[in-house]
């Protein structure tokens, strides 16, 4: 058995010296060494073997295998040396077209409030702040609003005590900054409001609320007119109509509603705006001039014109959604739509 094991050697070098490529090197592997290759079928006749000659047999048998297993790295190093080497980690192809990554887009309240303040910033509106958490003589009383007002009833507030409570629009941004500017100015209010309103699909709690506010010494009410209708056809798009009705509001004076032509059905009448073809959108009216005064502006001197809008009804209507609370329950799937 030993001169087999040595004839094997001999054999197994030979033959792995001779494999001219990594498929030749890959047969003798197998060949020598597989499951069924010759060094077990040798290895299985041991147990035959006289007990004296097992030592030799084995010792013999353990160097013929390592020495192929040598044989084989030693050729497959030198296989490897005259190609190319591999390169570490995945490989692609670069010539493939990018996979782009999947990437979020801002909400629809978002893109409506920032470009709602684009529009009238062409205009020449500067963009003021205020408060949420405001006094009653600002959310009030300085918007020609006294205590027991009747008018207070409607706005549904929300009072942290009895001189404080969450500001129930931004109107209250429009004192402060007559209080610290001097005339003549244009300003929109952009910010949030809260009311004790019961979610519905067109109110909420929590809303989006964007004012404007002219003064100068001959603002009218067509200028009035002439800025909202500019901006609704920037936002909702050129086609887009507008019309003032006679309102009240307690700091206008005259006060109207203004509705834009229905961005459902475009005017012709469709069951979200119940067949007239018409959407109420907007508060607007000239500065009542008790406002002026609250505000340290002389009334006889100057003249301005005041609007109000929902940033949230106005992304519905943008972007054909018809039920307010879609656009704070998180859905991805209608995030995506949009």
């Amino acid at each position: 058995m030993l001169d087999q094991l040595e004839q094997l050697r001999r054999e197994a070098l030979s033959s792995i010296a001779a494999a001219e490529n990594e498929e030749d090197l890959e047969a003798a592997r197998i060949h020598y060494l597989g499951r069924k290759g010759a060094v077990k079928k040798i290895m299985g006749l041991m147990p035959s073997l006289p007990a004296e000659q097992k030592p030799a047999a084995g010792k013999l048998a353990n160097q013929v295998k390592t020495a192929i297993m040598a044989a084989l790295d030693e050729r497959e190093a030198a296989l490897g040396s005259g190609s190319p080497a591999k390169p570490a980690g995945p490989q692609f192809d670069v010539t493939l077209p990018g996979i782009a990554p999947k990437l979020g887009h801002l909400h629809p309240v978002t893109r409506a409030w920032n470009e709602l303040v684009g529009i009238f910033a062409r205009m020449g509106f500067e963009c003021v702040f205020g408060p949420d958490l405001e006094t009653d003589y600002y959310n009030f009383e300085a918007l020609n609003m006294p205590p027991e007002h009747p008018a207070r009833d409607s706005w549904d507030t929300l009072y942290i005590d009895d001189k404080h409570l969450m500001r129930t629009h931004t109107s209250p941004v429009q004192i402060r900054a007559m209080a610290t500017r001097k005339p003549p100015l244009r300003i929109i209010m952009p910010g949030k409001c809260f009311r004790r309103d019961t979610a519905d699909a067109s109110h909420f709690p929590v809303f989006h609320q964007i004012e404007g506010l002219a003064v100068g010494p001959d603002i009218t009410f067509a200028d009035l007119k002439a800025v909202l209708s500019e901006a609704m056809k920037a936002f909702f798009g050129p086609d887009t109509r507008t019309r003032f009705r006679p309102s009240f509001f307690p700091f206008t004076e005259p006060s109207a509603e203004v509705d834009i032509s229905c961005t459902f059905c475009h005017g012709e009448g469709c069951p979200a705006c119940q067949g007239k073809g018409w959407t109420e959108l907007l508060g607007a009216g000239m500065v009542d001039p008790n406002v002026f005064e609250a505000g340290g502006y002389d009334p006889d001197e100057y003249t301005g014109c005041a609007f109000g809008m929902g940033i949230d009804r106005a992304a519905m209507y943008r972007f054909g959604i018809r039920d307010l609370r879609l656009l704070f329950e998180n859905d991805l799937r209608l995030m995506r739509q949009l």
